[in-house]
């Protein structure tokens, strides 16, 4: 069949093969028959009829009645948003039950391992989800390095962070990068303090907040160790603490 990339989204978005056949095949071929729509789908004839109930149920077909026939015209692909969109609302309701089965865990220490940039980009997605208002934040980072790997992302990360109502604070390796988030640290919601000129590239970022520590790894290959640990988060917050108060301002 045709447009098999076509198919592979529609079946990502919750229809099954046959579904997907079926709508492909009347969105060319305009108001028309079951008999013409299997042909067309390579579906037999009895099987279509339930995937159009199904598919009228999703909003994606409509069906006409003219003189004694009946005609099914598929609705505009607009409307497969609208199926993602139903398909976004029962995860969200869903999520709550999810959660309460992954805290079932308990309280036992945690320590995860991360691997590939969309793994380690996950992780940070959790740091916002996860850190509480007035909570600190805080960064031991190379930025040049950081936004090597996908400057689009963390400079949205980075913005979206500064809308929290938490205090950031980091430590940076001296780059040309590191430089311009010192001059718009107030931009944002940063504090910002630079290690000694000797220490010109990390190969790893750091990030602490009371619910997680984080090391990532920001040289090939690209990974991120997160690690829940009352006592590893202590001790990183604790040694944070000395060396932003051994340089200054």
């Amino acid at each position: 069949m045709k447009n098999e990339h076509l198919l592979g989204i529609l079946m990502e978005l919750g229809l099954n093969e046959k579904e997907a056949k079926v709508y492909l095949a009347c969105l060319s071929l305009g108001p028309t028959s079951i008999a013409k729509i299997a042909s067309i789908a390579e579906i037999k004839r009895p099987s279509v009829y339930p995937i159009m109930e199904r598919l009228k149920t999703v909003g994606l077909m409509a069906e006409e009645v003219k003189g004694f026939k009946t005609f099914y015209n598929a609705q505009p692909p607009e409307k497969l948003e609208l199926v993602l969109e139903e398909r976004k609302a029962k995860f969200k309701d869903a999520l709550p039950d999810f959660s309460k089965l992954y805290n079932l865990q308990g309280e036992h220490d945690v320590i995860k391992r991360y691997d590939g940039l969309q793994a380690v980009k996950s992780v940070y997605e959790d740091l916002l989800r996860n850190v509480q208002p007035h909570e600190n934040y805080l960064i031991i980072a190379d930025q040049a390095n950081w936004l090597k790997l996908d400057k689009d992302y963390f400079m949205d990360f980075s913005r979206r962070r500064a809308e929290l109502p938490i205090n950031i604070r980091m430590l940076q390796a001296q780059s040309r990068e590191a430089e311009w988030f010192k001059k718009y640290e107030k931009n944002f919601n940063l504090k910002v303090k630079f290690f000694p000129k000797s220490m010109t590239s990390l190969v790893t970022n750091l990030v602490v907040i009371p619910e997680m520590l984080v090391i990532h790894q920001i040289i090939p290959p690209i990974s991120a160790m997160v690690i829940q640990n009352k006592s590893a988060i202590m001790l990183h917050q604790q040694l944070f603490e000395i060396i932003w108060h051994s340089l200054p301002e």
